[in-house]
């Protein structure tokens, strides 16, 4: 079934531009960007099923792969599970370029605001570093560092701080996501944020802080009084 068999007040397409994008709901607009659903469902429709069976998460939806989409809903191909994740990333990559916006960071909060946009959504360990000039202020783009598996990603020391050498930044931070949800440091966590803070004292480099993210919460090291 096509959106243009709807009624014209019940199109997404037609009641965006008459009301905006702010009026439609969220299975409103991946039925405009799917066109049509299937013999038993319309676009929209299916859409609703769709984020129905991912609780209603767009950040869900974002972490089905195209087959995931293709193999279980009748009516989905490829182009237009493409679309829907295509769709995804740009909202990830919006929210990226508005953590670029803020160009300092000073506190552990600074820090989680930062990162979070990074690495929400993402179901693997990713690690970075943030070099920062003596104002605190970001120079550059948090640079990754490293990307490992579910549970732990490997990170080498030297070259974190060689990084802050040759940019000639006199202060780092460092954060990494937990997939799990789960803020509780590793031993691994702990030995990593020990060998930083040694290098970084060795070098004269202030070693601001280690967080671990989720979404929606932060480990601090430094607030945890372990810096």
């Amino acid at each position: 079934m096509n959106i243009k068999d709807l009624p014209t007040d019940e199109r997404p397409r037609e009641r965006m531009m008459e009301q905006g994008a702010a009026a439609l709901s969220p299975a409103e607009l991946l039925a405009i960007l799917i066109g049509s659903g299937n013999t038993e469902e319309t676009a929209v429709q299916l859409c609703q099923r769709i984020l129905s069976d991912c609780g209603g998460s767009l950040k869900a939806l974002s972490r089905l792969s195209i087959r995931d989409l293709t193999k279980r809903y009748k009516g989905l191909g490829p182009a237009k599970a493409v679309s829907i994740l295509a769709a995804c990333e740009l909202g990830r990559r919006r929210m990226m370029e508005a953590a670029e916006e803020k160009r300092y960071i000073k506190t552990s909060v600074d820090l989680y605001h930062t990162m979070l946009p990074l690495v929400r959504d993402i179901g693997h360990e990713e690690s970075y570093a943030l070099y920062l000039r003596a104002d605190y202020s970001l120079e550059g783009r948090p640079e990754l560092i490293s990307k490992g598996g579910i549970t732990e990603t490997t990170v080498d020391v030297r070259l974190v701080v060689r990084e802050a050498l040759i940019r000639q930044t006199p202060v780092i931070a460092f954060a990494h996501n937990h997939p799990s949800g789960s803020t509780k440091p590793s031993r691994e966590d702990d030995r990593l944020t020990e060998q930083l803070q040694r290098a970084c004292k060795l070098l004269n480099i202030k070693f601001l802080d280690h967080i671990i993210v989720t979404d929606g919460n932060y480990y601090s090291y430094r607030e945890q009084g372990k810096l």
